[in-house]
């Protein structure tokens, strides 16, 4: 009689946990007693089988939360910078408009601009041709002390004056040459018939004189023993007019054709508005001695 003889199951081959050392079967992949996983480390076992088939798990940092005087400090910052913002946009357009609206009125006496000196204001040399100041006899250097009854301090006073006084009044003048005190009266004149007045002199078909001399070269200069300045006049161009009638280098020119002659501008000025081929009489100091001489002035 055959007997049946069963084979006894064979052991489940086992492991130990690498953290509780408790014996666990070798084909489960987490410890039954403390829940270790391998490789992994601790976590239940549906958790841990998730981060083994998605991205590293990231733990969430708490946010800090902001007071609330941090939020009205931020709030007053954010206008405050959007009110500096908005004003440095508009006031310029804002003063253009008014410009546009109400241009400033200036009136104009001829001249090329204001210095202050210590007792007034003064400038470098009268411009337009029948300004003015031409007019009213003013050249360059004249001091001006009193303009229309105003006493005369600075540039910036002569500027305001300007915007204040109307076009086409009549104003008294008081003005010192030379250490003397004088007066004189002028019309002033709009903007538009002072730029009339330059054009007509640049377009003028006579053209302008030429003297023959380095314009850049030449200086203001106190003429010794007397109380005035000249024009000292250091290169002197070879075979041209200043040449041709006998002006050296170093001569002071004090007056170009009746005018007295105080500042370089002034002096390059009268030149310019010199007629072509006409002869004019130039006084100069050479040394001690005055030299009237005639010059027979160039085209350009």
């Amino acid at each position: 009689m055959s007997q049946n003889t069963e084979m006894p199951p064979s052991p489940t081959s086992t492991i130990t946990c690498s953290n509780c050392h408790s014996a666990m079967p070798s084909e489960l992949r987490f410890c039954r007693n403390c829940g270790f996983r391998l490789g992994l480390g601790y976590g239940d076992q549906n958790q841990q089988l998730a981060q083994s088939t998605s991205a590293p798990l990231t733990v969430p940092t708490k946010r800090r939360r902001r007071s609330g005087m941090t939020w009205v400090f931020i709030g007053l910052l954010v206008f405050f910078v959007g009110a500096a913002a908005f004003t440095a946009i508009v006031n310029p357009v804002r003063n253009q408009v008014a410009l546009v609206k109400n241009p400033v009125i200036k009136a104009y006496v001829g001249i090329d601009g204001w210095d202050t000196t210590d007792k007034g204001v003064t400038f470098g040399s009268v411009d337009a041709p029948g300004g003015p100041a031409d007019k009213a006899g003013l050249v360059g250097g004249d001091i001006i002390t009193k303009f229309d009854g105003h006493e005369i301090r600075d540039e910036d006073q002569m500027d305001e004056l300007m915007t204040r006084t109307p076009i086409g009044k009549t104003v008294d003048v008081e003005y010192v040459r030379d250490g003397e005190k004088k007066t004189t009266k002028l019309t002033t004149i709009s903007q538009e018939e002072f730029r009339r007045l330059t054009r007509e002199f640049d377009r003028r078909p006579e053209g302008r004189g030429v003297f023959g001399y380095e314009d850049g070269d030449s200086e203001r200069v106190p003429v010794p023993g007397t109380n005035i300045h000249g024009v000292k006049l250091n290169t002197i161009l070879n075979s041209r007019p200043a040449d041709l009638a006998g002006i050296k280098e170093g001569d002071i020119v004090i007056e170009f054709d009746g005018v007295p002659i105080r500042t370089t501008d002034e002096f390059l000025r009268r030149v310019r508005r010199a007629l072509p081929y006409s002869t004019v009489k130039v006084v100069v100091m050479r040394g001690e001695e005055k030299l009237e001489i005639p010059v027979k002035i160039g085209r350009s």
